[in-house]
């Protein structure tokens, strides 16, 4: 393990979560399962069925992340274009990878057999791996640093699982809550110069209504214990000082 914060991208792909005909739930899963192997979910795009959109999207994020990850569009139908996409990104051509064959014609040989569709998500770019997908046959695809995973989040879900211990990350991020019925914008300067003054700390606010109170939730996050408990504590004392009654742990806020 080590001390360096490794980053992630992710590219959430599809018309139908533009459209909102569908509700993305990938998001937050990647974001959880990043934490825990120590890598940080620093920025999502959502992007439509489009080559070029994605193909931009995945060389602008793969360029500043360490990793990149991509959900939806490597199924077996027409505007499953994501693989087109990372390999015109990539400068490299598409092809139908021999390992994906043959686990698609054993998923499917008392289903019908290998269509033409479903031989479409046997196509990665060229030079790639594959991730096992133990849910429905069709695997996802692993080229350098980027992840490409199914848009069923259970499927993505198992994606992930069979990712997990496979790449390198950093510290895994740690966190504390201290909440109560705060409006914000009275301790904003306190939240600012506690996490000033300790360094390798974040603290976000997270304001809530309740009860017909105005409250907020002050979370602080770390990837080292020590620093955030000198954190914690440091703007627990300043919220004794300025009068307000806080709880560890924060307010539910329903």
């Amino acid at each position: 393990m080590t001390d360096r914060i490794f980053t992630a991208g992710l590219i959430v792909i599809g018309d139908e979560i533009l459209s909102g005909r569908t509700h993305d739930r990938n998001i937050a899963q990647v974001a959880s399962w990043l934490q825990v192997q120590g890598i940080r979910l620093g920025e999502v795009r959502v992007v439509p069925d489009v080559t070029a959109r994605i193909a931009d999207a995945v060389n602008a994020l793969r360029a500043q992340n360490d990793y990149l990850f991509t959900t939806g569009g490597i199924g077996p139908t027409h505007d499953d274009i994501t693989v087109d996409a990372v390999a015109e990104a990539l400068g490299v051509p598409v092809e139908v990878h021999p390992e994906a064959r043959a686990i698609l014609e054993r998923h499917y040989a008392d289903k019908g057999g290998l269509s033409e569709a479903r031989l479409r998500m046997a196509r990665t770019p060229q030079g790639a791996e594959l991730i096992a997908n133990r849910m429905s046959g069709a695997p996802g695809i692993r080229i350098g640093n980027i992840f490409m995973m199914a848009g069923v989040p259970h499927i993505a879900a198992g994606m992930l699982d069979a990712l997990t211990g496979t790449i390198e990350g950093g510290a895994p991020l740690v966190s504390e809550t201290l909440g109560g019925f705060i409006p914000e914008s009275e301790v904003a300067v306190l939240l600012r110069e506690t996490e000033r003054a300790h360094a390798h700390c974040q603290i976000g606010s997270y304001p809530f209504f309740k009860d017909g109170r105005v409250g907020s939730n002050f979370v602080i996050r770390s990837t080292s214990v020590e620093a955030l408990a000198q954190c914690a504590k440091a703007l627990g004392d300043g919220l004794d000082r300025a009068g307000f009654a806080w709880v560890p742990g924060g307010i539910a806020p329903r």
